[in-house]
């Protein structure tokens, strides 16, 4: 009587196996020093399947870029309830954040400081994924502007403006608040939130600050 074959597992869960191997090599390891035998050896599978699923090292690369951008993007949208008062909807999107790279602080280094710092096509995945989260910002924004105004007067330059800088400050944080031991994806939003919606809250009630 011959051995009972072992089930074939489908495709798409080795691919995300071997994407998630190659994601926990290029944050802890850096793209440079990351090899494709440790990422296979990591994944259970061989080398050259690999190759076979994901061709080269480069689209591996761009293939782990391009999930982690769209899983932190989603994180934070769906963390943000529309029915919810401004404030409330820039904590929930804050602390989605936050917890997302907290939880995956190897996707989050692909995206914040391997992707930008190893040439153009994958800096350009990351850019991509980043002005999304600036214009859902930047809505976020909007939105309060006109509930607190009815006719908001703030253009809408100045509020991109501020959805950059928000984003660049939580990008930021995150960075630090995942290589500083103690500090939770909590403590992380609020501190965000103290240092932004005092000057946004007094932007929405209509009293911006001007140099005197």
């Amino acid at each position: 009587m011959g051995a009972v074959k072992s089930k074939r597992m489908p495709r798409a869960v080795r691919e995300q196996q071997m994407l998630d191997a190659a994601v926990q090599t290029f944050g802890q390891r850096g793209y440079s020093a990351a090899s494709m035998d440790e990422i296979a050896d990591l994944a259970g599978v061989s080398k050259p399947l690999v190759y076979l699923y994901l061709n080269s090292k480069e689209d591996l690369f761009s293939a782990c870029i391009r999930r982690e951008a769209q899983a932190l993007e989603t994180a934070v949208r769906e963390g943000v309830r529309p029915d919810e008062p401004a404030d409330r909807q820039l904590w929930a999107g804050l602390q989605a954040f936050f917890t997302h790279t907290a939880q995956n602080p190897d996707g989050w280094t692909v995206l914040h400081l391997q992707a930008r710092t190893h040439g153009e096509p994958f800096a350009a995945e990351v850019a991509a994924m980043r002005r999304e989260i600036v214009v859902f910002v930047t809505e976020l924004i909007l939105v309060a502007a006109r509930e607190a105004h009815r006719d908001p007067s703030l253009p809408e330059r100045e509020v991109a403006g501020l959805a950059e800088a928000l984003v660049g400050a939580a990008e930021s944080l995150a960075a630090w608040a995942n290589t500083t031991p103690g500090i939770s994806a909590k403590q992380a939003a609020t501190t965000l939130m103290n240092f932004a919606w005092a000057g946004l809250g007094n932007l929405m009630q209509g009293n911006p600050w001007s140099p005197r």
